[in-house]
This record gives C-alpha cells, structure tokens and sequence, in this order.
C-alpha cells in the first residue's frame, strides 16, 4: 500500500480547511505597501506618543505597530486599529488578483465537502471587501479577522483558530490551517490543529520543516489539487 504524500494525508483528515488571508488567498499590500501603511501609522502614533512612535519606526510591519500602540494606550491603540482598518480597506481594492490557486483551493474544497474559513490578522472588513470584490463569499463560511481592541489575541495565539472552530461547530482538532508565517504554525500546533505552511518565498521551505508543519507546498494550486484527489 502506498502511502499518501503529507499534504494528500493532511488534507484528508481535515474537515474544516482554515485559510489564513495574506499571503495564501490575497497579497494584501501589493497595491499599497506596508512600508507605506506603516509610515502613516507611524506618524499618527509619533504625534500622541514620541516613544511609541519611535519603536514604531524601527519596524514596516503595520501589524506590529498595532501592538505597540496598543502596548503604550489602549485609546491610542484602537485609534491606530481604526487607522490599519482603514488602510487594509484601501490596500485590498488595490491588491489585484487573488494569489494564484487561491480561487481552485477555495471551489475544491468546497466540491471536496470542507467548510472553509479565514482566520487573519488582518481586519475582518478587509477580507469581506476582497471576497466580495471577487466573488469569493460564497466559498466562505466564517471570517474571524484580528480581535479588536485585543491584538495579543492575534496569531500565534491559537485563539482565531478556536474561536473559528466554535463557530463552525467541529473540534478544532479537526481543522488544518494553510498559512504563510511562523506565526500561523504556531497557533495551529497551540490550539491542536494541523498546519499546511505555503513557503511563497524560497527561504521560508527550510523554516517551516524546521518548525515541524504538517505539510508544505511553494504553490497553492498543489492544495486544489491535493483536495480533488483527496
């Protein structure tokens, strides 16, 4: 009997297929840079609090300067949150087609029988705005986007996966997550769930057999087709 490859294996035990948002279904700020979101947000934060908004600068990662606004104020935390909201809003109208294999993964897995959700740390309101732009929702179940107003709820905190699981109502013992990012492992070996790590930059494969993902695939058409055979 021949044994079936990592990401056959994994995507056949999971009955709930957790997508995480930038990077597997949509390169969020490749109309609008991060670099740029983060600049803005910088000075929004400089001006409240010169400290915060130093260790700002030392990052181009917006999601993290959310964190260390939130760090420094709670008021001035959710005030930033609004400001990234509104910027993932911008940023996905502008972002152009979804990642390539995204749409198959998403119409296979819903011909397969999996219920799909999106687990993100990117806001709730940018992932319905790019679904809906492309005529995704329907593919869709759940959208758990970034926890307001509680950003060290985020990934790696396994707390999206859950709470997606809850909402689709299976254990989230049998959900497998496809995510870009340590962060997403993380989570996922947290809250007990499977990982499919998609290395979409050549450095990222090692990485993520180094943190032990249950399967790892450079394409996501590999996970269209991995879930029609399946």
């Amino acid at each position: 009997m021949t044994h079936a490859d990592p990401l056959t294996e994994t995507l056949a035990n999971a009955r709930v297929i957790l997508f995480d948002f930038d990077g597997p279904v949509c390169d969020v700020f490749a109309g609008l840079p991060a670099p740029e979101v983060a600049k803005a947000l910088t000075a929004l934060l400089s001006a409240q609090d010169e400290a915060a908004g130093a260790k700002a600068d030392r990052t181009g990662d917006p999601i993290e300067i959310l964190r260390i606004a939130h760090e420094a104020d709670i008021e001035l935390g959710q005030k930033i949150e609004q400001a990234l909201t509104a910027a993932e809003v911008r940023a996905v109208a502008v972002a152009g087609q979804p990642t390539p294999g995204a749409v198959e993964s998403l119409q296979a897995a819903r011909s397969a029988g999996r219920a799909v959700a999106v687990v993100s740390n990117n806001s709730a309101e940018c992932v319905h705005a790019f679904l809906a732009l492309h005529g995704l929702e329907e593919y869709v179940t759940k959208i758990v986007g970034r926890p307001s107003v509680h950003p060290h709820l985020m990934k790696p905190n396994p707390f999206p996966l859950i709470t997606a699981a809850e909402q689709m109502h299976v254990d989230v013992t049998n959900c497998t997550l496809i995510g870009d990012s340590l962060t997403d492992i993380q989570a996922a070996h947290a809250a007990g769930t499977t990982v499919i790590a998609y290395a979409n930059k050549p450095h990222k494969a090692d990485l993520f057999a180094e943190a032990q993902a249950d399967a790892i695939t450079d394409d996501m058409q590999a996970i269209a087709d991995a879930l029609t055979t399946a």
